[in-house]
């Protein structure tokens, strides 16, 4: 039986009357008949920052994207607005004090991110990287950062989440467990399948439909799963990309590097690696890591688990080999073998938060000097992230060197059939894919002593 959708808003249990559309984003709801108009509306698409808000979860503060989370997301979490921490708290007193409030417009989403900041740590740039207007300047921002210091403010506990939220024109399902979750999946075979929603909220909140029907997956315990052992990752198809970012030790340091770059703390405190999977783009981030890593997903239906290569899961643009009654249960990311070189690449119009044009990871294992096993993984290249196979066998039974890694940009020209957009030309991207090739072999040890790739800008 459906019931309201309750959350802890600002410290306060509320309710919303029966027929609250679930789909509304909590931004329009904020603005709207949650009369808390101090979340402002910017991109709509999660870039601006200006709708952040803060989900308290245990100790933790997350940043999320107003913009992006459906009011049903928020079902039994605990939300915290600008209007939460008011006027005199010492987050935003400190940052007016400092000059650093600009127009005003976008203070309140810096403000969210500052104080979740205080809890998180890490680099300053990285925690505003999803605040785009700096009207007045970094310097005045950055000087109030460094004086703030965390509140101790304890989370408020919320209300656990109904399993159904539905009104008479919408279903909307938060199953709590995997089963309940492929038993809904056979029954609504159409209904739309959430996690994070930074991809497929964009269909809310900037194309404004709305789905007859969504299974929302972010409270499946077994989806919410993540361990690290001597074999590698193994994160349910819910878990964020923050959490996992945190989980990489030393070994998955390269693919670190490219999460810490994947959207902002907001994106990531809300986006999966099932999402990435499920929507299969071309440009997804964590694609090309993934199959050069020779990961493996899991799929469950009422027939059981199959497990595939997600090389093998995606199988075209935006396709994937999931079955009608099937969801996405888990990833396991295989942990680099000792002495492989693993490089994870990403080129795009700005280093943080921007949409990849092209995407490059490689992973090379080696025995008495030369290359044993080679997998090369593309994206923006074609109308899938895939292997180049032409590649790899280049470099097999040689040293990695520059030479090889020439013949091995060759062989992955010829083999990419990349497209042009407002990202970057089809010349471009076979120029570019080729030479972070090159540039690899450049880097890698006792070759050049060239710089290393950007250090990671992360909480371990």
């Amino acid at each position: 039986m459906a019931g309201p959708i309750r959350f802890t808003l600002n410290g306060q249990d509320i309710a919303l009357p029966e027929g609250t559309s679930p789909t509304v984003t909590l931004l329009d709801w904020l603005r709207g008949p949650g009369h808390l108009p101090g979340t402002k509306e910017g991109c709509a698409e999660g870039d601006c920052g200006a709708c952040t808000v803060v989900i308290e979860e245990g100790a933790a503060r997350i940043p999320v994207n107003a913009c992006l989370m459906l009011l049903g997301q928020a079902a039994g979490r605990a939300i915290r607005t600008v209007e939460g921490l008011g006027s005199d708290h010492p987050v935003p007193r400190t940052l007016a004090d400092s000059d650093g409030t600009q127009c005003g417009f976008c203070t309140p989403g810096i403000v969210m991110s500052a104080w979740a900041w205080t809890r998180q740590g890490g680099d300053v740039h990285e925690a505003l990287a999803g605040n785009l207007c700096r009207c007045t300047g970094y310097r005045p921002i950055l000087d109030a950062m460094a004086a703030m210091r965390d509140d101790g403010a304890a989370a408020p506990s919320a209300a656990p989440a109904p399993a159904d939220v539905s009104t008479a024109a919408q279903r909307f399902f938060l199953p709590r467990g995997l089963d309940e979750a492929i038993a809904l999946r056979a029954a609504h075979p159409d209904a739309w399948l959430l996690s994070g929603g930074t991809d497929l909220g964009l269909r809310v909140s900037e194309h404004r439909e709305q789905p007859g029907a969504v299974i929302c997956l972010l409270n499946v315990a077994e989806m919410q799963s993540l361990t690290v052992d001597a074999h590698g990752i193994t994160a349910g198809a819910a878990v964020s990309y923050g959490r996992l970012l945190a989980a990489c030790d030393e070994d998955f340091s390269p693919f670190a590097r490219l999460l810490a770059r994947l959207g902002s703390r907001q994106i990531r405190g809300l986006g999966t690696l099932g999402g990435n999977l499920g929507t299969a783009s071309p440009i997804g981030d964590s694609l090309p890591p993934l199959i050069a890593l020779g990961a493996m997903v899991t799929l469950a239906s009422p027939r059981g688990e199959r497990v595939l290569a997600v090389e093998d899961f995606i199988t075209g643009y935006r396709a994937t080999a999931l079955a009608a009654d099937e969801v996405i249960a888990r990833v396991h990311i295989p942990r680099p073998p000792s002495g492989a070189l693993l490089a994870c690449e990403k080129l795009s119009k700005r280093h943080d938060q921007d949409i990849a044009t092209v995407g490059l990871s490689v992973l090379l294992e080696f025995e008495d000097g030369v290359v044993r096993a080679a997998r090369i993984a593309h994206g923006g290249c074609g109308p899938r992230a895939a292997r180049a196979p032409g590649a790899e066998a280049v470099l097999l039974g040689a040293p990695f060197d520059a030479a090889a890694a020439d013949r091995a940009a060759h062989a992955l020209d010829a083999e990419i059939a990349p497209l042009s957009d407002l990202r970057g030309s089809a010349a471009y991207r076979r120029i570019a894919a080729g030479n972070l090739l090159r540039r690899l072999a450049l880097r890698a040890p006792g070759v050049m002593d060239l710089p290393a790739p950007h250090a990671p800008r992360f909480m371990a």
